[in-house]
């Protein structure tokens, strides 16, 4: 939806232009021009929609150049798009949207020495190149809250910073070269020995303007001091035009510009950081004050001590912080009243040095006004406590907030002497204009706060509110000396006080540096810089109510990375919010629209889903995207394919040997004849109904046996998967386990009845209602007289099962069954009765979303360290996409969500390689070539292969 105005949602999707599509696809880049195309590109994190023409996907540098000049060529500008976590503006708009996350994702590690680079593109997230450097001991400067999602793209674009890196390590201080593709055309590696004679010769006017602005600004003293002064703090709020301080040369002036200019001079196609060192050496603790005056008056005293990171957290961050789960003792028993808390943490290279900061700061410690003794812990489970009330904040009050509204994550910086009065008096603000909830927190070293506020843009009133808190905010920040944006740049928000920050001479060279490097405004015009005083109230998004699954989402992204389906079809997110479309275009009464995305979002949002939860890790208001494309599948689910189910439910055991039994066939008879059966099925009853047969699936497996067993230890539930899909090598997972029990004298009984048992998945993740109600009534049942009531646990052999018998025990009331998955058992009560193995040289494994979910990677990485002498987890490891059936009713979700995977698994030519889940195993056999296992089938063999 095209919103054009100052009262958002009220236009329709505004057509394609048929010649600008053309144009871009005869340059060879994909299009996107369908209306889900155009409204999940929409949508970012923050608080302003503008709808594209299309989102285009390039492949390589070469092609976004040949997509700028098509769209330069037609007059229209392109904005750049990575991971979509911008929180001001800057990631959308109403023309050509470039996807540079998609092909753009290659690390390359530099001079593993002494001096650690790191060579990355835009699509990468920090969270991905901090993977690569750990095993270096390195780490990027930059340290945003959301490097989970946030990419370098948007790292260079904004000038992040973050909990502990100040001024002195953010994007602009460790940026060592980058390939830029500038508005002309022109491509150029800043990093190249001749790149500054090949910049002068191919750029002229540009070299020689910056040379001029250079000397202008130099030489005028208030400009000198005014830049000094904002960039002293954070500060990313218009062009950073300390460059022209800070470097002589013209091509080291505009790589720098390039930082912080938000996609308004160049895309970044490559960069090269510095890196830093990890210090894994840590003391963390919560100073409680009696209020903001005496925290923050602390300040000054607690940097000098050298602490790493000092978090703020006001009175109101610490009532929602009490409500965590994870609050400390000290923190619940606080009558919070007008309270502050500084969370603070050292971080040094030795545990010698680290007791030598912690002995120095005593003294300090016990002398400032504190409501409770202050305690620094090295304990990691107590710090992830503390992090988790500081990093939960936002999580708490977003989540919370109405139907309706939108969340808004603000941050701004002063000097940090002026922090306690700002603080008071933004609190004043948030009390006069009604903003109820409000909270501040942030770096408080660095004088950088982030408040957040809910606001509702489709009421009149409440759009006026906020216009007048935005100006009085404004004059508020700008009286005490500081800067409207620390860290999450200007964009669109507080590009209408870019002039009254800077003032009349450096907002003028503001604009030259943009007519120079872009005079055509083709690149992301109205963001950072604009003429239009009201840009920051227009195209203001609004979040009509639709589901639970779908209002508590605050369109963050945090979920992209680890979903399955983000580079075939659509994210959480993307699912998220083309609900919302969907419900807005009915609401505008734009049938034809709302019918439209329904049908896309058939194969888009519901068929291509994995439904494996892994976006609920990520979430920070932990939504599963799973539970919504679930609730859907059983809205679509018709009466005959209820009954079958239901049936099957009722008759598992027979269902389940009868399909081992017909993989068993197909692979005994010429390939292309189970394919062809299957093809026609799927032509007749549909490709989400019936699974697509492929030559790489194995035969069927042995039914499930029954154990009796006099005093067992626990209950054997194997998965049903083991029955329909047959092991590869030995006898299966469930013999391999039950042999290492008996070698470590552990004994293990069945439920009576196990082959007519599931665990429901298959059922729950189809939204087959019916049939899941009859298994889980079925399983509760026998699961209670197998374990005498709960007294024994019960052990299951596939960790997607496991997660599903805790669900189906969970919704049967019988959440005192304790249920374990089998190498999380093995791990804690077998191995240590183990005789030692003849290990095999290496072993590459896979966790799955089930054993994330279980929290038992840990158990994994161990027992596959019983088996081989080097284990290897793929730093690209996700989700395969295999998903019970989903892999061989879509196979190119499998392929698309393994691909980035089996690239490190090839690299890493292991011996062996191993899972914990039928399905998974089949899935990455399938992406790999190589024959995955079940983990305790290769522990199995190095015992049953050893000498005696």
């Amino acid at each position: 939806m095209n919103r054009t105005d100052r009262d958002a949602g009220t236009a329709t999707l505004a057509p394609v232009d048929p010649a600008l599509v053309a144009a871009i696809e005869a340059v060879g880049a994909a299009v996107g021009e369908r209306a889900t195309d155009r409204l999940a590109g929409a949508h970012d994190a923050s608080h302003y929609l503008l709808t594209p023409q299309v989102v285009v996907t390039p492949t390589d540098v070469d092609e976004v150049g040949r997509v700028m000049a098509a769209a330069r060529a037609r007059g229209v500008p392109v904005t750049f798009r990575s991971g979509g976590t911008s929180l001001s503006g800057q990631a959308g708009t109403d023309q050509v949207l470039i996807d540079t996350r998609h092909h753009f994702r290659r690390i390359e590690v530099l001079d593993a020495g002494e001096r650690v680079r790191v060579r990355v593109q835009p699509g990468a997230t920090v969270r991905a190149v901090n993977t690569r450097l750990a095993r270096h001991g390195r780490k990027l400067g930059p340290d945003p809250a959301s490097e989970i999602a946030c990419t370098i793209g948007g790292v260079i674009a904004n000038n992040s910073s973050g909990m502990s890196c100040g001024t002195h390590a953010n994007a602009y201080r460790t940026l060592e070269s980058a390939v830029l593709v500038l508005p002309s055309g022109t491509v150029i590696d800043t990093g190249a020995p001749d790149a500054a004679e090949r910049f002068r010769a191919v750029e002229p006017g540009i070299h020689d303007g910056l040379l001029a602005l250079r000397d202008r600004v130099r030489n005028n003293p208030d400009s000198v001091e005014t830049l000094r002064t904002l960039h002293a703090i954070k500060n990313t709020m218009g062009y950073g035009l300390n460059s022209f301080l800070d470097h002589d040369e013209p091509l080291d002036i505009l790589t720098h510009l390039i930082v912080g200019s938000e996609g308004t001079l160049a895309f970044v196609a490559e960069a090269t950081f510095r890196t830093l060192p990890v210090l894994p050496q840590l003391a963390t603790g919560l100073l409680l004050f009696e209020n903001l005056a005496a925290a923050t008056a602390a300040l000054p005293a607690l940097v000098e001590a050298g602490f790493a990171t000092i978090e703020l957290l006001d009175a109101a961050s610490l009532r929602v912080a009490q409500q965590d789960p994870e609050a400390t003792a000290d923190l619940t028993g606080l009558v919070v009243v007008d309270h502050a808390a500084l969370l603070v943490e050292f971080q040094e290279e030795t545990a010698d040095i680290l007791a030598a900061r912690r002995t120095s700061a005593e003294r300090l410690l016990a002398a400032l006004p504190l409501v409770d003794r202050a305690v620094l812990t090295t304990d990691a489970a107590v710090r992830a406590q503390l992090w988790h009330i500081r990093k939960g904040l936002f999580t708490a009050v977003a989540g919370a907030r109405p139907s309706g509204t939108t969340a808004l994550l603000e941050d701004i910086a002063v000097p940090v002497e002026r922090l306690g009065e700002t603080c008071e008096q933004l609190i004043a603000l948030f009390d006069k204009h009604g903003y109820e909830g409000s909270v501040i927190f942030g770096h408080a070293k660095d004088g950088n706060i982030h408040f957040l506020v809910n606001e509702r843009f489709d009421d009149p009133e409440k759009l006026a509110r906020y216009e007048a808190f935005t100006e009085q905010m404004v004059e508020l920040v700008l009286a005490q000396g500081g800067t409207l944006k620390a860290e999450h740049g200007t964009g669109r928000i507080m590009a209408p006080f870019v002039h009254r920050q800077y003032g009349d001479e450096l907002y003028d060279v503001m604009w030259a540096v943009k007519r120079l490097i872009d005079p055509g405004m083709t690149l992301n015009p109205g963001v950072l810089l604009t003429d239009d005083p009201q840009a920051h109230t227009r195209h203001l998004k609004t979040a009509p109510t639709v589901e639970s699954e779908v209002d508590r989402c605050v369109e963050c992204g945090y979920c992209e990375p680890v979903c399955p389906s983000k580079d075939i079809t659509l994210t959480p997110r993307e699912r998220i919010v083309l609900r919302r479309e969907i419900q807005r275009a009915r609401d505008l009464g734009d049938d034809t629209l709302a019918r439209t995305l329904e049908k896309e979002y058939g194969y888009d949002g519901v068929q291509t889903c994995a439904v494996d939860g892994m976006c609920q890790t990520a979430c920070p208001v932990l939504i599963n995207t799973g539970d919504l494309v679930r609730r859907l599948r059983k809205e679509n689910q018709n009466a005959v394919a209820q009954a079958g189910w239901n049936l099957a439910a009722k008759q598992w055991d027979a269902v389940s040997a009868v399909g081992g039994v017909a993989l068993s066939v197909a692979n005994a008879v010429p390939a292309a004849l189970p394919a062809l059966a299957t093809k026609a099925g799927r032509g007749m009853l549909g490709e989400d109904t019936v699974p697509l047969y492929t030559t790489d699936l194995p035969g069927g497996g042995s039914r499930r046996r029954v154990i009796v067993a006099e005093e067992p230890v626990a209950v054997f539930f194997s998965s049903c998967t083991n029955t329909m899909f047959g092991p590869v090598g030995g006898d299966g997972v469930a013999e391999s386990f039950l042999r290492l029990c008996e070698r470590a004298g552990v004994r293990m009984a069945t439920p009576d009845d196990l082959p007519s048992l599931c665990c429901g998945t298959p059922w729950k993740s189809k939204g087959l209602s019916d049939g899941y109600q009859i298994m889980t009534d079925k399983v509760a049942a026998s699961l209670f007289r197998a374990t005498d009531g709960g007294s024994l646990p019960v052990v299951c052999d596939a960790s997607s099962c496991t997660e599903g018998l805790q669900v189906l025990l969970d919704a049967a009331d019988q959440a005192n069954i304790t249920v374990i998955d089998a190498v999380a058992f093995v791990d804690e009560q077998v191995l240590p009765h183990l005789p030692a193995g003849e290990k095999v040289a290496s072993v590459t494994v896979h966790p799955t979303c089930s054993s994330t979910h279980l929290g038992i990677n840990g158990a994994l990485t161990r027992v596959a360290g019983a088996a081989a002498e080097a284990v290897v987890v793929p730093e690209d490891w996700g989700c395969c996409g295999f998903a019970g059936d989903r892999g061989m009713l879509h196979p190119e979700l499998t392929h698309s969500a393994t691909r980035r995977e089996a690239a490190d698994v090839s690299a890493a030519s292991s011996v062996a390689h191993a899972s914990l889940n039928r399905t998974c195993e089949l899935g990455m056999t399938r992406a790999t070539g190589q024959p995955y296992r079940h983990i305790l089938q290769i522990l199995d063999d190095t015992l049953t292969e050893a000498p005696a």
